[in-house]
């Protein structure tokens, strides 16, 4: 989402690139969301720009903080570079727990794509939160996305129960 003076004025969603494949993972996703918002603010926004994310691996490459080594960021790192180099930016890291919006359209983009294409499902039922977490979950009042995780159930589960 991208706001001005408080005011969302774009919001987007999709996929970085096929799930499961050789060139997906979240830090891909992080990045070409950024490039999308970067590519959209360009010549459309001036003054100070907050940029909030996330992602730490990202606004943190971004502030300088981290190194980029990993091949497949390194191109992405270098494009986001491009586009902030005439803009007054800053990057702000925020917890996952604070963007739940954005987090929301990531999730509805995923699902929808596994919707559609049942060898996608296949692939990602068998990663999926069990039947008896699913359960729990409810008992607990725990929100959670179609697809998630086992692992992610497991978290939830735990945090709730700590």
């Amino acid at each position: 989402m991208i706001y001005k003076n408080g005011k969302k004025i774009k919001q987007d969603m999709g996929l970085a690139c096929e799930p499961f494949s050789n060139n997906s993972s979240n830090n891909v996703a992080e990045y070409t969301a950024l490039i999308k918002a970067l590519e959209f603010i360009k010549g459309k926004l001036d003054g100070k720009i907050i940029i909030r994310g996330d992602s730490q691996l990202a606004i943190r490459q971004m502030q300088g903080v981290y190194s980029v080594n990993a091949p497949r960021i390194i191109p992405l790192y270098k494009k986001a570079r491009e586009l902030v180099k005439d803009l007054n930016v800053k990057f702000e890291w925020i917890p996952r727990e604070d963007n739940g919006e954005a987090d929301w359209l990531s999730h509805k983009a995923y699902e929808e794509y596994i919707d559609k294409h049942p060898e996608a499902r296949r692939t990602v039922e068998k990663y999926c939160a069990t039947e008896k977490q699913k359960e729990l979950m409810d008992r607990l009042k725990i929100k959670y996305d179609k697809y998630i995780s086992k692992r992610e159930a497991s978290r939830l589960i735990s945090r709730k129960l700590a």
